[in-house]
This record gives C-alpha cells, sequence and structure tokens, in this order.
C-alpha cells in the first residue's frame, strides 16, 4: 500500500510547536508510517530538537516542485516566507503570525496540487495571526478562503476515539439560536459522519446534542427541539446517517463516557457545549481537525503554552494523535 504523504509545519515559533514536531519526528515508528515533508526555518527546526533533546535525521531538497522518498528519512524544505529578524519568544508577534501563514501556506499549496495527501501543523497563536494580517476569526475560515472552498465547513475536535463537531461556532451566545435550522444541523451530522467515514469507521455512530436545558421540557423553555434539531436528526437518518436525538447536553457526555460504544460522534449547538467535556475529559490528548475541507488538516487542540515555551516539558501525545488520524484521513483521498 502507498504510504500517505504528510507535509508539516512547526506553528507560531514563540511557542511549543517547534519542540512538538522535533519529539514526533523522533519516533521510528512515526518516521515509517508516512512520508513526511517539513516546511520550516532550519535553525528554529534545530532549535525545537535541542529544546525537546531529541535529533531526528532529514534530507534537504532545494525545492517542492519534485519530491522523491528512498526510505523513512523526512524530506526538508528550509523555508520561513516573508518572516524577516529573529523570532520573539514566549509571546505574540507580527514575525511568529507571518511565518505561521506562510509555512502553513506552502503546505496547503502543496496538498492541493496532490504532492502530499494530508496537513499537520504545531499550535498556532490567533493574536500573532492577526497581528500579521489575517482578517479571518480562525485559521479554518482562512484556509477555506485559500482553497476558494465555499461548501460547509467545521472544526471538529477529537478526543481519543470520541469525535465532536458544532452547527454554530466563534458567535456570541446569545446569537445561536437565531443560527440554528434544519439545514444547517443536517449539514453538520453529514460533515462528520464523511469525516469518520474518511477516518475509518464504515458506518459511525452519531449522538446529537439539544439546545435548551433538560432539551426544553417539551417546550416549556425553547422549542428548538421540536422544531428544528429533531426534524433533522430524522433528516440525516433518511439519509442513512445512523445519528440519535436530540439529548441533553449536560447528560449526552455522561453517556459516551460511561459506554464507550455508545457513540462515535457527538455534534453540538455551540461551541462550549461540547468544548468544555472535550477539555475536562482529557485536555492533553485533544485534536482539532479542520473538518469539511477538500483536504485533511489536523493539529493538536491545546495552545502554544508560552508560559512552557522552551522548557522542554511539553507533551507530544496530541501532536501524535493528529498525526495518526492525519495519516488515516490522507489515506482515503478527497
Amino acid at each position: 500500500m502507498k504510504k500517505t504523504t504528510i507535509a508539516m509545519v512547526l506553528g507560531d515559533p514563540a511557542g511549543i510547536g517547534p519542540e512538538l514536531i522535533a519529539r514526533l519526528l523522533a519516533e521510528p515508528e512515526v518516521r515509517s508510517k508516512a512520508n513526511v515533508i517539513l516546511i520550516a526555518d532550519e535553525a528554529e527546526m534545530r532549535r525545537g530538537m535541542r529544546i525537546a533533546g531529541s535529533e531526528f535525521p532529514y534530507r534537504r531538497v532545494e525545492t517542492l516542485q519534485t519530491l522523491e522518498f528512498v526510505d523513512d528519512t523526512p524530506l526538508f524544505y528550509d523555508f520561513r516566507g516573508e518572516a524577516v529578524g529573529e523570532f520573539s519568544r514566549n509571546e505574540a508577534s507580527v514575525i511568529g503570525g507571518r511565518y505561521s501563514l506562510d509555512t502553513l501556506e506552502q503546505a496547503l499549496r502543496l496538498t492541493e496540487a496532490g504532492t502530499s495527501d494530508a496537513i499537520l501543523f504545531g499550535p498556532l497563536n490567533k493574536t500573532s495571526l492577526h497581528m500579521a494580517g489575517m482578517a479571518h476569526n480562525d485559521e479554518l475560515h482562512w484556509f477555506a478562503e485559500l482553497l476558494d472552498f465555499h461548501g460547509p465547513f467545521c472544526e471538529f475536535n477529537v478526543l481519543d476515539n470520541l469525535w465532536t463537531s458544532r452547527v454554530t461556532s466563534h458567535v456570541a451566545l446569545a446569537e445561536v439560536s437565531g443560527l440554528l435550522s434544519e439545514q444547517r444541523v443536517v449539514e453538520a451530522i453529514q460533515l462528520i459522519d464523511t469525516a469518520l467515514k474518511r477516518n475509518g469507521l464504515e458506518k459511525p455512530r452519531i449522538g446529537v446534542c439539544g439546545l435548551n436545558p433538560h432539551n426544553g421540557d417539551n417546550g416549556s423553555f425553547g422549542r428548538e427541539e421540536l422544531d428544528i434539531i429533531g426534524p433533522a436528526v430524522r433528516s440525516a437518518q433518511a439519509l442513512g446517517i445512523a445519528a440519535e436525538g436530540p439529548y441533553p447536553g449536560d447528560t449526552i457526555f455522561l453517556k459516551v463516557q460511561g459506554d464507550a460504544s455508545a457513540f462515535d460522534a457527538v455534534v453540538t449547538m455551540y461551541h462550549d457545549q461540547g468544548q468544555i467535556a472535550i477539555k475536562l475529559m482529557g485536555f492533553s490528548r485533544g485534536v482539532t481537525v479542520q473538518g469539511g475541507l477538500p483536504i485533511p488538516i489536523t493539529t493538536p487542540a491545546h495552545g502554544t503554552a508560552f508560559d512552557i515555551a522552551g522548557q522542554g516539558k511539553a507533551n507530544v501525545g496530541a501532536t501524535r494523535q493528529a498525526f495518526e488520524i492525519a495519516c488515516r484521513m490522507g489515506a482515503n483521498s478527497y
């Protein structure tokens, strides 16, 4: 079987990304599972190795146009884009944001061209990205614009074998109800169903959250479950998707925690409805998948951790999980 090819970037140089990628690529098993193309500033990459106390072999390439893998050794392309000068450490900066965006765009174009199958990136800092000129609320919308992608997309959060998606994301809580519709809920269910199939599950089981306390208690305090979410679940079932719900948001994750086979994914109605549960269940193991885009893109769900950057303390667990998901999704090409 052809090995998946993963394009990797370090993320914000002020954070723990360079250390995490160094720890990851120092593992022989990781290098044996995929062909890796690392796009990074060489001095920054080697600094990450020193912090991690872990070196990995690599072979330099002068261009990304023609790439040839002869063994498990990662290919390395020395690149820092328009980032000029010394990188800031342990804080947000224009140069860190510029470097993050430019290396990511290289990885994106490489994968869009079919040279790589998926992208894994180290943690980013949104303040740095905005300082460098990113006008979007998050990198997911930036990715969609660069790919000229206009279909539905959604950030997925993954903890071990449990995936979550949400119908609304970075919006004020007061706006959530007005943004819900049967079509948007069905789209969210379809997106995560498709992603899980690309991750290797033949028929994913998907639980859907209600919006109101106790599912609105038969309309006593909110009708979204009756008028929008319930009909959306039935529409998804009619499409052949194994969706169930709506379930009250305060108990659905207890159901999953008590029975790991209950659901493969949970669709929530707003950002914190799923994020709080997932982070309490295992913050250091979480992975973010940029769901719905035409190429698989993954990253550890934790942040840049400026408070411990440079100290050699970063836990590679979530980055390893992000790599495994990128391998599986990249093997099932879009």
